[in-house]
């Protein structure tokens, strides 16, 4: 079996799950290009803790972890069986890396994670287990996650990361629409873009200093940590293709990136 990619999806607001827009059309483009996984293994920019702790619930709930929504949302649920066994190999992987992992046996799926997925695989029969992440350890932590995780990806598990490739919420009363952008975004997105391309990754974990506007795209990092564990997850060497799902809003940037390991260069003779 090839080895699936890895995924970083911008999930957007909870009303994503009612109007999917641009997101859900390119999101059901890539249900139809994957091969069908046997498990996907979510991190969710709304699930925090200080070490890396993994959903072993053979059902995980639907978590609404929002208010202020309209009932529908409310109502929504997202049956999708978990996979103890699988939680269990992620344990080992992360121990194995030195990363300190948890298991919680009762862990749902907050809305990071069920959002997402229901526009992915709206059946809800690809078993899955959540995983948290660490908002205060920097970039470098859910990269070295993610390199850890990388191996799942020849036994057919999809890794993805789920957050927001630009997260400020501040913005929400500052005026801006799709007429009207936020004047940081696509410089932000930009940068990213270019330095994916490149394969700096020195560049990208360091994206804090080095990144345009990058305080004002995220006040606080963890939406865009899932980034980096998508990335770790696609192995040191690594094609990285960005998909273009709109700007919300005129400031949640709705990008999705799709990592497939490159093949090693063939030397000339």
């Amino acid at each position: 079996m090839n080895a699936l990619p890895s995924l970083y999806i911008s999930h957007g607001s909870p009303m994503t799950a009612l109007h999917p827009g641009k997101v859900g059309e390119r999101l059901a483009e890539l249900a139809v290009q994957l091969p069908r996984p046997s498990a996907v293994v979510i991190a969710s920019a709304h699930w925090l803790a200080h070490a890396p702790v993994v959903g072993g619930s053979t059902q995980p709930e639907t978590i609404h972890d929002f208010h202020g929504f309209p009932r529908a949302l409310f109502d929504i649920r997202y049956p999708a069986p978990g996979a103890p066994a699988i939680a269990a190999q992620v344990m080992q992987l992360l121990d194995r890396a030195g990363l300190a992992p948890t298991l919680d046996a009762t862990r749902g799926l907050d809305h990071g994670a069920w959002v997402p997925l229901r526009l992915l695989y709206p059946d809800a029969d690809i078993p899955v287990v959540p995983l948290s992440i660490q908002p205060h350890r920097g970039p470098a932590h859910p990269y070295a996650v993610g390199r850890a995780l990388a191996p799942l990806r020849e036994q057919g598990v999809l890794v993805i990361g789920s957050g927001s490739i630009t997260h400020n919420l501040h913005d929400v009363r500052a005026g801006y629409s799709e007429e009207r952008e936020a004047p940081y975004v696509r410089p932000f997105i930009s940068w990213i873009e270019e330095k994916m391309a490149a394969g700096d990754v020195s560049a990208l974990l360091d994206y804090r200093r080095q990144a345009p506007f990058a305080e004002r795209a995220h006040p606080t990092d963890e939406h865009l940590l899932p980034l980096y564990l998508a990335l770790g997850a696609a192995g040191q060497t690594f094609h990285a293709q960005r998909i273009d799902a709109g700007i919300d809003h005129g400031f949640l940037a709705m990008d999705i990136y799709r990592f497939d390991t490159a093949r090693a260069a063939i030397a000339a003779p």
